[in-house]
């Protein structure tokens, strides 16, 4: 039993609800979270606390700034989940907390119908809603089960996925009960739980029966679990705990724990030991049988995190070792083929050993040379270390057939299976390139200037996505194509090859959006929102800031690109240019057009692209210049002249400059270069306003 600490704030009937939020470096998170409170509080008196745990991202300054009326607490260590929501509890006046996760957000009509609920079961001491992942999908942790001995046995042994509607085996996450009715459960969410002041601190009328009341968070909990316990001891205290699908949120679940990696495994099953221990084992009255089946689940857990150790580190020895694997594999079919190849043209039949030993040992030695020169670092997609290997392969290959005269008689075969197999890899990484170069389709729902915005953030920042159009109630004016309405959004993501749907929250209720996230679970899409009133785009687990301070893009461009990197682009193309400058000229004579003239225009500078006075691709002289840090150079075609008609701001030419700098390449030069040569000429350089 827990007693009251002497700090507790006395329930008040003019606060309906006290919102609780502890956060921990997700600052662009939380505003929208708080965004959201906001919007959801009408017809309700609201209190919100924020209980920053030591974030270095500004947290606790943007909240001053941006949310006078929240009742801020900014520790000075990270003290843990529920520690921090004790210490808002503690001040808490409302007649109900609202314990909420800061990656989350309301619907506008959440906490009316969570409070209306609440009044209308005067039994409930606790209620959770519908929870949605941010693809839309319903997420089982809205409702769960305690996990008692068997109940745990069955999540960890996989038997709750294998029959999910199974009432015994899949009790954690109840998956046997309708996602659409309301139901009495074990436990709810921590992301999102609703408790009425009175179940976890006592009826301020009979303060002499402590029996009713559960207490606050269990600090011995440091992250999850917490939730359980607390549900576990309100349901012990009395009260009843129930789920109602009437109201939904979305929950963008941090990146920091993903459920993949070892770390949330730890301290998932660690919370969920803990809990077994605090209520099965060491319970009063636990009888011997149940302190055997906790013995034995408390094994169980340990061999779970000792299995998934195993398999996360066996999944890394299988990234890491999988390109040299294909590589390999590549190379001996290549050298394979040219052998055979070879024998039926020259009528030589090579032994059955050559192609099970000597072939693999050729084929080994390339995948070593490309990984002597760096061809297995990063991405694994660079095109040098696949040269520089297959040279270093012929050199080992040539100086071993020296060494070992026998094998002199197929060098030439060796030489050019070499020769095939480094092209195999080259033409790998290519296509790997493209794959993650492929241009990303982005449909915007909301207005049609919420869809100019976007369209104006992917230019300068997303190379090679672009808006197809809005979906809204009706057609505005705008460049941008109407697509259609909302109740048609399905079937057009499906028609327009939709990679990315993005919710405009400025001209959007988060009841549509989460409606619209609802009805777009089962496509193979993804599901963000742009930020009312900032350039941000909020997805899943991550968002993406597209108004960085340019300090802040100063110390996070990439390293300088090798000069040799971009020269191999811009010599031929300057040389070819060249050579065709003459014709591009009379041709713009004999039929005037404003490509013709861009293409002459192009071959004047050229001769300076030769020189290295120019780049091919840099930044424009007439106009703003990026920071010398950038290293970037004036260029023949500027990264802006793929950007549509001008005049731009400083601001959006530096955040153009900037994202070229940090992604610039041979095949990001081409791109902008074809880009520009069919793009609207400029009508006028980047003026100093706005941005």
């Amino acid at each position: 039993m827990h007693a009251a600490p002497p700090r507790l704030q006395t329930a008040t009937d003019t606060v309906d609800v006290s919102v609780v939020i502890v956060t921990y470096n997700v600052r662009e998170f939380l505003e929208q979270a708080l965004r959201s409170v906001e919007q959801a509080s009408a017809g309700l008196t609201v209190e919100t606390f924020v209980v920053d745990n030591d974030s270095a991202d500004g947290s606790a300054q943007m909240v001053r700034e941006r949310f006078p009326d929240v009742r801020l607490i900014a520790n000075e260590e990270n003290v843990g989940f529920a520690t921090a929501n004790n210490q808002a509890i503690r001040e808490a006046a409302g007649r109900h907390v609202l314990v909420l996760n800061p990656d989350t957000i309301l619907q506008e009509d959440t906490l009316r119908t969570m409070v209306a609920f609440m009044d209308d079961h005067p039994e409930a001491g606790a209620v959770g809603c519908r929870i949605l992942n941010p693809d839309g999908t319903f997420a089982p942790e809205s409702r769960r089960a305690f996990p008692t001995p068997a109940v745990a046995f069955y999540r960890i042994a996989g038997l709750s996925k294998l029959f999910p509607q199974s009432p015994t085996f899949g009790r954690y996450n109840l998956t046997y009960l309708p996602l659409d009715e309301v139901c009495e459960v074990d436990a709810l969410s921590g992301s999102c739980m609703m408790v009425r002041r009175d179940a976890v601190l006592g009826s301020e009328s009979d303060a002499s029966a402590p029996e009713t009341s559960a207490g606050l968070f269990d600090e011995a909990f440091f992250m999850y679990g917490e939730d359980l316990d607390w549900c576990y001891r309100i349901q012990q205290a009395g009260w009843r705990i129930y789920y109602t699908p009437d109201t939904q949120i979305v929950h963008y679940k941090g990146e920091s724990t993903k459920k993949g990696d070892l770390r949330y495994v730890m301290l998932f099953y660690g919370a969920m030991l803990r809990f077994v221990e605090k209520h099965v084992t060491h319970r009063e009255g636990a009888g011997v049988a149940d302190r055997i089946a906790s013995a034995l689940l408390a094994v169980g857990l340990r061999l779970g995190i000792v299995s998934r150790a195993a398999l996360a580190a066996l999944g890394r020895v299988g990234r890491a070792v999988s390109g040299p694997v294909v590589d390999g594999a590549l190379a001996w079919a290549a050298l394979a083929a040219t052998a055979a190849a070879w024998s039926r043209a020259d009528g030589f039949t090579f032994e059955a050993s050559y192609y099970a030993f000597v072939l693999p040992a050729y084929a080994a030695v390339l995948v070593s040379a490309v990984g002597l020169t760096g061809g297995y670092r990063r991405t694994g997609q660079s095109l040098r270390p696949v040269l520089a290997g297959a040279a270093l392969a012929g050199l080992a290959v040539a100086a071993l057939a020296f060494f070992v005269p026998t094998l002199a008689f197929s060098r030439a075969v060796v030489g050019l299976g070499l020769g095939v197999a480094a092209g195999l890899l080259l033409a790998r990484r290519l296509r790997g390139r493209a794959a993650r170069s492929a241009p990303r389709r982005a449909l915007l729902v909301g207005a049609g200037g919420e869809a100019e915005r976007l369209q104006r953030l992917l230019d300068d920042h997303a190379r090679g996505s672009t808006v197809v159009g809005y979906v809204a109630e009706t057609e505005a004016d705008g460049t941008l194509p109407w697509l259609g309405r909302p109740r048609q959004l399905r079937d057009l993501a499906r028609l327009h090859g939709a990679n990315d749907i993005v919710f405009a929250s400025d001209s959007l209720t988060n009841t549509a959006i989460l409606d619209g996230m609802r009805a777009l679970r089962d496509l193979p899409v993804q599901l963000k929102i742009l930020a009312s009133g900032h350039d941000r785009i909020i997805g899943k687990a991550s968002v993406e800031d597209y108004a960085a301070p340019l300090q802040a893009a100063e110390r996070t461009v990439a390293p300088l690109r090798p000069t040799w990197t971009r020269r191999v682009v811009e010599v031929p193309v300057a040389v070819a240019f060249v050579l065709l400058g003459p014709g591009l000229r009379l041709l713009a004579r004999l039929r005037p057009s404003a490509h013709l003239t861009r293409l002459g225009t192009l071959a004047d500078q050229m001769p300076a692209v030769l020189a290295g006075r120019l780049a091919l691709v840099g930044y424009d002289t007439d106009g703003a210049h990026p920071p010398p840090a950038w290293g970037l150079l004036p260029g023949a075609v500027s990264v802006l002249d793929t950007r549509g008609p001008r005049p731009r701001t400083i601001a959006e030419a530096h955040r153009a400059y900037w994202f070229y700098a940090r992604h610039q390449s041979a095949w990001l030069d081409l791109d902008i270069l074809l880009r520009a040569l069919w793009a609207e000429p400029a009508d006028g350089p980047t003026t100093s306003a706005g941005g």
